[in-house]
């Protein structure tokens, strides 16, 4: 390829990458529709599933037939010298990110919840890979096209300005971010098997856990960014006790509810998101021991030294 068409074409990778996930997200929830699990109930009598869930597997898979179609045109416009003039970098492209943007949160919304069945089941555990992981993967591929549009067309760095802005934000907004998931899982799973009475206490405890702490840490981070955004910085002793305080709970967290009797044991969002909490706040908590240290060794250096001591006492005599 030529420096011209790569310089036309910053986004051609993304955009194939984008293809992949929906040709693959496609053909998996049109095979999961045409041919649905039957679920049980504890009667052994299956479960009807009702007009609300089709609904969301029809989305689905509308979803990611218009994001094949449309992503095998913009690749197609790629391609083509003269037609990729009309379209990279231009108010079309960006359009598009942002429609696409919304149409895979909404993928990954359904797809994720056991509630509907298309991709985790009622114990949270994950029954159709393809359609699990590839949403992800075609929900954080239009996140990354989205920030490379408003990166090349408005000069809006949104990953420079958040490292720039402050030391440890884009750690503090992965946790918020992290938090979000296991709260908003948790309090399903609570809703969906403990309400009902089919859990154990003990599992429903490790539940009301994981709400809680998925709360804790959403107000908790949320008032770090808030000031990190507003003032370019936050107290130092403050962020490193939340940092240690939710590295601590996050530890107990990981522990009770994604082991063998927890809501989190099968793979799933409330898995992989309480661990992504939690190693978010082992780098939080690291990154500040880090910064005290460096600020303790630059204070020990500016210290007068003995002989330095000594010496000005001499020039004073003399």
């Amino acid at each position: 390829m030529s420096d011209s068409q790569s310089s036309r074409s910053p986004r051609f990778t993304h955009w194939m990458a984008f293809f992949v996930f929906a040709t693959i997200t496609m053909g998996a929830t049109i095979e999961a529709n045409n041919n649905p699990k039957i679920q049980y109930d504890e009667y052994e009598q299956p479960i009807e599933r009702d007009a609300k869930t089709l609904s969301y597997e029809k989305y689905a898979v509308v979803c990611s037939i218009i994001t094949f179609v449309v992503t095998l045109i913009i690749v197609i416009i790629h391609l083509s010298g003269v037609l990729s003039m009309f379209f990279v970098g231009t108010k079309i492209e960006g359009f598009m990110c942002f429609i696409l943007a919304g149409l895979w949160a909404g993928i990954v919304a359904i797809v994720s919840n056991p509630r509907h069945g298309i991709a985790i089941d009622e114990l949270n555990g994950i029954t159709n890979g393809n359609i699990y992981y590839f949403s992800w993967a075609g929900f954080i591929c239009s996140i990354t096209l989205l920030v490379s549009y408003l990166r090349s067309a408005f000069s809006v760095d949104l990953a420079g300005e958040i490292k720039n802005r402050s030391a440890r934000l884009q750690y503090w907004s992965l946790y918020l971010a992290a938090s979000l998931v296991v709260m908003g899982s948790s309090a399903n799973i609570f809703d969906e098997d403990c309400s009902s009475g089919i859990q154990s206490k003990s599992y429903c405890r490790r539940t009301k856990f994981g709400i809680a702490m998925g709360a804790a840490g959403t107000v908790m981070s949320l008032v770090i960014v808030a000031m990190k955004i507003a003032t370019a910085k936050a107290p130092f002793l403050i962020e490193a006790l939340f940092a240690f305080l939710l590295m601590v709970c996050g530890g107990f967290e990981v522990a009770f509810v994604t082991s063998h009797q927890g809501p989190g044991a099968p793979l799933g969002n409330l898995y992989y998101f309480s661990w992504i909490a939690f190693l978010s706040t082992f780098m939080l908590f690291a990154s500040c021991l880090e910064d005290y240290n460096a600020a303790k060794a630059m204070n020990t250096g500016n210290e007068p030294t003995d002989s330095e001591i000594q010496v000005e006492d001499l020039d004073d005599t003399i």
